[in-house]
């Protein structure tokens, strides 16, 4: 492909072949590999993803930009709880004026909630964890300012972060309700006490002062999304944890390995370590590293205690998708969502017991985690290719001491320079992954990634695009078995906006119209029925490249025809995220994160501060979601 332009004519290709690269590759033009890597001519003839897949049962609707929920004909969309309202019998009730204490936030459901996991208790009833990724400080604290100005500041907005657990149940109207009281709930915060397991529980690297085993650790923050176990469990994923610390001592220089985390000590996010010496990495310096990690929960054991599960390696973890390989192996696909990071997948040594849910637990203690390396076609296809999975192994592919690498310990502490040593492939920011139930291929968002084209990051095959103002959503197939070491590969959408741009790179694939138009796919989730909802979390301007896109939204798209409709759109200056469905699929519940963050915003119910909250979404006539 050197110097040679590809044209794709679609009619030209049978049917099969048709449907299954309108999806990933369309009619367009292909230049060659200019200055090392690849740049698109102009979309030719380019086509629609066929309109009228029977898999997607609902009406499309138009983008929105008001302050309020859009959803599709025929459903409705309700808030089944929001920031600040009381848990168990006694808390305080959500003061909008911002004056509740740390203590009653300890008691309040948590703030800008993400992932979140349904668990049946029976047909009418089940237990929600739902993440609370972080704060808006604005809202927050009584005073609005952006930091906080005091130790109880910062207990208040640690009290925030975490994990909410609450019990739900339904009404003969298919509408649900929190349980209060009810002895599943509670609340984790950056407080709560946590275990560490796997290969890296005890190494020197977790030991502090407060903990001089390396086995304990406060608290969890910073969790974006999550993963559900076959028995039970929950996986809350710590994305940003280097955010929360800092120092002002003077003479503090990051080590290499904190710099790989990109901790800027000393204009952290948010000032933790001004009030609490946990967080200041001049004086705790290994606190940064008991961080980063994947903590199991259950949430249906209120005594139990959560456990940092080392084996699957330290990162900024967006989701855990778990399945179970044929073979009976626990397979964990994981992203690390920032510009330029890895996609890696964990694979158990034990295989799934599911007549004995207790023996499982020790499967995300052993095992094998890898990272991805995806290669153009041998053919010269665009959009597509092949991959294989490079074991992060002691003593392999160059992760030995002469690298830096002492132990496996080494190895998952520093899961990203050990992918940097085994030259996997560097992504437009890896975020959710959800495995379709028919075909077991794994999806991912690349959500975008505007250095992508530098010296540093130059284009390839699976992250085509320079400046990826969009995003794309990846997929690979390990034709049945989770547990392979290679892999095909194809790009189920390039998003893009052919409002504002017609022709050209930033057009994005067939599949993308004026009427579909989004960018920035984050959030995924299959149903049972094989359709994939994807939820955005991008620029919502409507202006300039973004314009008519409107606020975030949720699509749903059909992975055999490629088509995608809107389904949803959140209200101004919104992230939506999270996704969960009840096991008859007649409930999905999505989140509206961060509403207002621009000032612009007073969901829900013309509320003074925005809050966060999660959405109930049903069908009028109480059936299946999307169908």
């Amino acid at each position: 492909m050197s110097d040679k332009i590809l044209e794709l004519n679609m009619d030209s290709l049978p049917n099969p072949a048709r449907r299954k690269l309108l999806a990933g590759t369309g009619a367009f033009s292909l230049a060659g590999f200019l200055g090392g890597g690849v740049s698109f001519s102009a979309f030719a003839d380019v086509k629609s993803a066929p309109n009228g897949s029977p898999l997607l049962g609902f009406k499309a609707i138009a983008a929105s930009t008001a302050d309020d929920i859009a959803i599709a004909p025929g459903y409705r969309a309700e808030v089944l709880i929001s920031w600040g309202e009381p848990l168990v019998d006694g808390a305080a009730a959500f003061d909008p004026q911002g004056n509740n204490s740390a203590a009653d936030q300890e008691k309040q459901f948590g703030d800008n909630n993400d992932g979140m996991s349904f668990f049946a208790i029976d047909d009418n009833r089940g237990v929600m964890a739902i993440n609370n990724e972080y704060v808006n400080e604005q809202y927050l604290f009584a005073h609005g300012g952006s930091k906080a100005v005091s130790a109880e500041d910062v207990k208040k907005s640690q009290a925030a972060h975490g994990v909410s657990i609450v019990e739900v149940e339904r009404a003969d109207d298919n509408r649900w309700r929190v349980v209060r009281p009810s002895r599943y709930t509670r609340r984790i915060t950056a407080n709560t006490v946590m275990h560490f397991s796997g290969p890296a529980a005890g190494h020197a690297a977790l030991q502090t002062a407060a903990d001089p085993e390396g086995k304990t650790v406060l608290g969890t923050f910073g969790n974006c999304a999550n993963g559900k176990t076959p028995w039970g469990t929950y996986l809350t994923c710590e994305e940003n944890f280097d955010t929360y610390f800092g120092t002002k001592s003077a003479g503090f220089s990051p080590t290499a390995q904190q710099k790989r985390y990109t901790l800027k000590a000393s204009e952290p996010e948010r000032n933790w370590s001004d009030f609490d010496e946990r967080f200041d990495v001049a004086k705790n310096p290994n606190e940064f590293n008991r961080h980063g990690w994947i903590v199991e929960i259950d949430p249906l054991d209120p005594a139990s205690v959560p456990v940092k599960r080392t084996a699957l390696g330290r990162f900024k973890h967006e989701n855990a998708a778990v399945t179970v390989a044929k073979s009976g192996e626990l397979v964990v696909y994981m992203g690390d969502d920032e510009r330029g990071e890895y996609i890696y997948k964990f694979v158990s040594n034990g295989k799934v017991d599911h007549a004995n849910p207790a023996a499982n637990k020790s499967l995300l203690d052993e095992g094998t985690l890898y990272v991805a390396v995806f290669e153009g076609d041998k053919n010269g296809m665009p959009l597509k290719g092949t991959g294989r999975w490079i074991a992060l192994t002691h003593g392999q592919n160059g992760l030995t001491a002469e690298n830096g690498f002492q132990s496996q310990a080494d190895i998952l502490i520093n899961a990203r320079a050990a992918a940097d040593v085994v030259k996997a492939t560097r992504m437009d920011r890896p975020e959710w992954i959800a495995v379709n139930p028919h075909d077991g291929r794994a999806y991912c968002t690349l959500t975008n990634n505007t250095k992508r084209g530098d010296e540093k990051m130059p284009v390839d095959a699976a992250n085509p695009r320079p400046d990826n103002i969009y995003g794309q959503i990846i997929r690979w197939d390990e034709q049945g078995d989770a547990t392979a070491q290679q892999f095909s590969w194809d790009i189920f959408v390039l998003c893009g906006n052919p409002i504002a741009h017609p022709q050209g790179v930033q057009r994005g694939t067939p599949n993308i119209t004026a009427d579909n138009t989004f960018n920035s796919p984050d959030g995924l989730g299959f149903d049972s029925a094989g359709r994939l909802w994807i939820l955005t979390d991008g620029k919502y301007s409507n202006e300039g490249d973004y314009q008519g896109q409107g606020n975030n939204q949720m699509l749903v798209g059909d992975p055999d025809s490629g088509e995608i409709r809107r389904f949803m759109v959140g209200p101004k200056s919104c992230e939506l995220t999270g996704i969960t469905f009840t096991p008859d699929y007649r409930t999905l519940f999505v989140n509206v994160q961060h509403p207002g963050e621009e000032g612009d915003s007073h969901f829900p119910h013309n509320s003074p501060r925005p809050r966060s909250s999660v959405i109930m979404i049903t069908r009028e006539d109480g059936g299946i979601l999307g169908a």
